[in-house]
């Protein structure tokens, strides 16, 4: 214990009083080194732009680099609409993984010292609401007399209101939810392996190291079960992201840059694999191997400027608008776009880029509707919600 200076004096019944006065420079003890604050990630506004750009690849891919039911769309293939950058909109597909690198990122970034139910609650209301607007508004639309597409059976949409649409074996009413159900496994697989029993360094490394173990050795045993839950054609571009997570907390971690280097080897051979074929006249559009690899590498490299600070000076507000447009963007521009298409180009007669153009812009201006009016309503309640425990009764 410490002692304090005092002014000792006498009551009038002589008793000694001890007043203690308030402590010195001199008297202190030595304080303690300062606790260093609790890491905060600063918001990265270069990857919501990221974001912007993949979902913009993915349109250009769904509006002319491809054949399939746009084609009702434009009157005819998009091969014909677009002679030469066709071949360019066909790379589009891959910026489905470059979101996946981009998520594995991010997961890792938020779910870093979360509990599971707030890490359940982050990841549910972030996706459910413009989900669920997005389906309704699809099938309403798509009910519609005047357009020609199919329009979604009511159980089948119940169904897909679960988001569980694709193991159940049930139409999609969303063309992209595919993307959604590889998303919602690598966050189970992140949230056991890794939320529940708090993330650390090693317990990163470790679920990488094991996730791309087992991604391999059930590509080798052709395990339909062990397919649907390890996903080895995705697994390499999530375990990609958080690797680059690690590498943007250290970026001397070596490794970081192992996992990372693996994980771009093997997921630019299952791109290569799935959308590379020989050349064929026949075909829609012949991708070469090289453009594959290049546009997977791009993924990878954007993201890891991002983690390096090498874009800190990409700061700029309206990135991250572009980063809120860009979830419900995804969600009805394939769709809803075909509507669109066939609205300017075949009613209206506008020219086929300028339509392509005013597609994009009209499910922007969509996309900012339902992210104003429903996902920042609906976010934060159903958020607040999921993380709050139920009061106990007595």
């Amino acid at each position: 214990m410490i002692d304090t200076p005092a002014d000792t004096r006498e009551n009038p019944t002589g008793n000694v009083i001890r007043a203690v006065l308030p402590p010195t420079a001199d008297t202190l003890p030595p304080s303690d080194p300062p606790t260093p604050p609790k890491r905060r990630e600063s918001r990265l506004r270069a990857l919501d732009g990221l974001r912007l750009v993949a979902a913009l690849m993915v349109a250009a891919y769904h509006y002319g680099g491809r054949d399939g039911d746009v084609t009702k769309a434009w009157g005819s293939s998009p091969k014909h609409q677009f002679p030469t950058m066709h071949l360019l909109f066909s790379y589009g597909c891959l910026g489905v993984q470059v979101f996946f690198v981009i998520s594995g990122f991010v997961i890792c970034m938020s779910g870093w010292g979360r509990p599971l139910r707030s890490f359940f609650a982050s990841r549910a209301s972030r996706l459910l609401p413009a989900y669920w607007a997005a389906l309704l508004l699809v099938t309403a639309v798509f009910a519609l007399p005047m357009v020609a597409y199919k329009a979604a059976a009511p159980s089948d949409l119940l169904v897909n209101l679960t988001m569980m649409q694709m193991p159940l074996g049930v139409d999609r009413v969303l063309g992209v939810c595919w993307t959604l159900w590889a998303e919602i496994r690598f966050y189970a697989l992140f949230a056991l392996c890794i939320v529940l029993p708090g993330a650390n360094r090693r317990r990163v490394i470790m679920f990488c190291a094991c996730w791309t173990l087992a991604a391999v050795i059930t590509q080798g045993a052709k395990s339909p079960l062990l397919d649907i839950i390890v996903m080895p054609e995705y697994a390499p571009y999530f375990i990609g992201g958080v690797g680059l997570y690690l590498v943007h907390r250290d970026r001397k971690d070596v490794y970081a840059w192992g996992i990372v280097a693996v994980s771009w080897l093997i997921g630019q051979h299952y791109a290569v694999a799935s959308l590379w074929h020989s050349p064929n006249t026949t075909a829609f559009s012949n991708r070469s191997a090289w453009g594959i690899i290049l546009v997977v590498t791009f993924g990878y490299v954007a993201v890891a400027a991002i983690a390096l600070g090498w874009l800190h000076w990409a700061n700029w507000r309206w990135l991250t608008v572009a980063g809120a447009l860009t979830y419900p963007f995804y969600l009805v521009h394939e769709h809803l776009g075909w509507v669109a298409i066939k609205a300017y180009h075949q009613t209206l007669g506008i020219p086929s880029y300028a339509t392509v153009i005013l597609t994009v812009v009209t499910m922007l201006v969509l996309a900012w509707l339902l992210n104003r009016f429903v996902e920042n309503r609906l976010t934060p309640v159903l958020r607040s919600a999921l993380s709050n425990p139920p009061s106990t009764r007595r």
